[in-house]
Order: structure tokens, then C-alpha cells, then sequence
């Protein structure tokens, strides 16, 4: 199985909004070339240590040698049996999973501190990705995509690399069967891309000890559809793990969060080969939200005031609710025909 080192094929715009994360106040200004003063970490943008503390924008945790000088890379993984073992996966930041057709769910997930050598099965793009990847300006990864959504994905000023468009960068896996088999090197993708500002924060994040805790919480059954249902079980050692785990042996994502949003769903307008309705998931507006950490639970709101938007949350009383800075695994689950079963 031979891996390409390069890749090319970059589609749309995608650029990164140009802002900076701090934890620490800056105490200096710098000045403009008029004379003013204006903010040193507006201004400066520095991705280093020297002058500015920075951290992640999808885990909120210290960047301790600055940030990447790359795009934030979204890659779309199949998420059904077929594609075990799944790959990858426990080296993103941050991974997103959204309801396809036929009640099955796909996973979008995001690298950016580490960009690992192969992740995969990869599979199709879908317009429901752009509310999900577009606050900070990914650039999707996937199989390909119906011509809709790609018109879509156009108008959006989304940034996708795809098999066809790209020479090298992907694989097919011999010893999987056709269509679960396609293998990506973020590592190789991330080598091609220009230089880009770090995005925005994905999520309002915020120190662990912030998080007040709720309820307890040891176990969480997300269910997408009749068909698809996704298991959570809290390690006090680890974190939050899939109980019915699809990847590798040991190298699933473990979250620090699961956070848990009920979102509209609605009809992207085509089939897919088999007949399938495809799904659409309206990613703004506002609706419930569950906050799992620590073997417990918040509950409360979400609102995202439009598909470019971060998410911002609140608890029952409307005060602001933060996410503990680490890595989060976002479930968008369906306001009608998806539920939520909490265990404690």
C-alpha cells in the first residue's frame, strides 16, 4: 500500500479569519504608523510565544510553540461497521458528527496541532458540513461530492480537496472493500497548503474549573435515528470513550467533552444512489444543549447567530457557559427522531 507525500486539488476560497487567541492581558501597546496606539495582539498576530500566550482554537489548551502556520483541516470519515477499523481518529483536535441519509451518521474530524500520516475510511462531502466547519475556515477532505453540494460548498467560499482533484495525497486501501477503503495523509495535505491566520475559537472555552458540573452523568446514549445510536461511557482514568467503538484498537478519540446539541434537520434537496432522502443539518440558530465533563453534566442552550458563526452557550439561567479547555467530541443531534439517554 504505497501513501503519496503530496498533494494538490484545493477548491474555493476558505481563508482564515485573521485573529489571535490570548490567555494572558497584554500590557504594552504598539504603535501604528500614523502614531496612534492600537492593540499589540490585534495587531501583531505573532503565532510564536515571545509576546503572546496563545492556545487553540478547537481545544482551547496552551499552544506551547505558537500555532500552526496551516488551515485547519476537516476530514470526512465513514462512521458506519463497514468501515472498521477507523483511523486516525485519535489524533484530531476536535470531531463533529452529523446524521446522512439512511439514519447513519459521519464523522468530520479536525486536525490542527498534529497532522497525522493516514485517517480514513474518507468519505463524501455534505452541505450540512458548512455550518460545522466554516467558523474556522477548514478545509474539507473528502471522497468527492453530488454536484449540489458542491455548488453549495462553492457558494459558501468553503475550501475542499477531493480525490479526483487531487494527483496525490490519497490512497485505496487493498485489504478493505471498495467503497470503504480510501485513505488520507493530513500530513501530506497540510505540506501544500498556504499559509493562513489562525481562525477564531471554535468553541467558548474556558478552565476546568469553571465547569460547575449539574448532575452526574457516567454514561450518555446519543441516538441520531432508530438505526444509529452512539454510546459514551465516562473513565475517571481517560475521559469520555465510544463504548462501541469502530476504530483501531486503542487509538479511538477519548474526549475530555462530549457536548451535545439539538439541531434542525432539514432536506438537502437531491438522493443519494440508493434513494435515500439526504438530510441537511441547519447549523444556526439556537436549541438545547447538554455539556458533558468530568462524569457530570450541564445542561442548557446553544445559539449560533449564522452558519460562519462560533457557537456560544448558556446554562439553564442564561449566565454564559464555558467548555473545558481539552478535546471535545461534538454530537448534532436531531431535535425530531433524535433522543438523548443520560445514565448516572
Amino acid at each position: 500500500m504505497a501513501k503519496a507525500d503530496q498533494v494538490g486539488g484545493l477548491r474555493g476560497i476558505g481563508a482564515a479569519t485573521a485573529v489571535v487567541l490570548t490567555l494572558l492581558a497584554l500590557a504594552a501597546c504598539s504603535g501604528d504608523a500614523d502614531g496612534t496606539r492600537s492593540d499589540a495582539g490585534a495587531a501583531d498576530r505573532i503565532r510564536g510565544a515571545d509576546t503572546l500566550t496563545q492556545v487553540s482554537p478547537l481545544t482551547g489548551e496552551i499552544a506551547e510553540n505558537g500555532l500552526p502556520e496551516h488551515s485547519v483541516l476537516s476530514v470526512k470519515v465513514e462512521n458506519t461497521t463497514e468501515a472498521q477499523p477507523q483511523v486516525g481518529l485519535d489524533r484530531a483536535d476536535l470531531v463533529a458528527e452529523e446524521l446522512v441519509e439512511g439514519g447513519l451518521t459521519r464523522l468530520i474530524a479536525f486536525y490542527y496541532s498534529d497532522l497525522p500520516n493516514e485517517v480514513g475510511p474518507v468519505r463524501s462531502m455534505r452541505a450540512s458540513d458548512i455550518g460545522i466547519t466554516k467558523p474556522v475556515a477548514a478545509v474539507i477532505v473528502a471522497s468527492g461530492a453530488a454536484r449540489t453540494t458542491e455548488r453549495r460548498l462553492e457558494q459558501a467560499e468553503i475550501a475542499t480537496i477531493t480525490e479526483a482533484g487531487s494527483a496525490r495525497g490519497y490512497w485505496r486501501d487493498d485489504s478493505r472493500i471498495v467503497p470503504h477503503n480510501l485513505m488520507v495523509s493530513p500530513y501530506a495535505i497540510g505540506k501544500t497548503l498556504e499559509q493562513a491566520e489562525p481562525p477564531p475559537p471554535y468553541l467558548p472555552f474556558g478552565a476546568a474549573d469553571d465547569f460547575s458540573g449539574g448532575r452526574s452523568a457516567r454514561s450518555v446514549d446519543v441516538a441520531f435515528s432508530s438505526s444509529s445510536t452512539t454510546r459514551w461511557r465516562y473513565d475517571a482514568a481517560t475521559g469520555w470513550v465510544r463504548a462501541d467503538s469502530l476504530a483501531e484498537p486503542g487509538h479511538d478519540f477519548v474526549a475530555d467533552n462530549v457536548l451535545v446539541l439539538r439541531v434542525r434537520v432539514g432536506d438537502a434537496g437531491y438522493l443519494d444512489p440508493a434513494g435515500n432522502p439526504v438530510p441537511e443539518t441547519i447549523f444556526e440558530g439556537t436549541g438545547r444543549a447538554m455539556l458533558f465533563h468530568g462524569g457530570k453534566v450541564v445542561t442548557g442552550t446553544w445559539t449560533k447567530d449564522n452558519l460562519a458563526a462560533s457557537i456560544e452557550l448558556a446554562d439553564k439561567s442564561g449566565e454564559a457557559l464555558t467548555v473545558p479547555a481539552g478535546r471535545t467530541w461534538l454530537e448534532l443531534v436531531p431535535a425530531a427522531g433524535g433522543s438523548v439517554e443520560v445514565t448516572d
